[in-house]
């Protein structure tokens, strides 16, 4: 994958008092990153974006 995608999604707040939100995945961006349920993620911020990175030990291929 050359250049960058971009998704938007909605942050739910899971009304445990926690202070975490939920962020439900797309079917398809799942899909197109070969995400599954329980698949680990790293999140940072960069230059204001949430950016979300699969948490890997073999390269994705595209």
């Amino acid at each position: 994958m050359n250049e960058t995608e971009r998704w938007t999604v909605k942050c739910q707040d899971p009304v445990d008092g926690s202070g975490d939100v939920i962020v439900d995945l797309p079917p398809e961006l799942l899909a197109r990153f070969s995400l599954s349920i329980g698949d680990e993620l790293t999140i940072e911020v960069i230059d204001g974006v949430i950016v979300l990175r699969p948490t890997r030990t073999t390269p994705l291929t595209s």
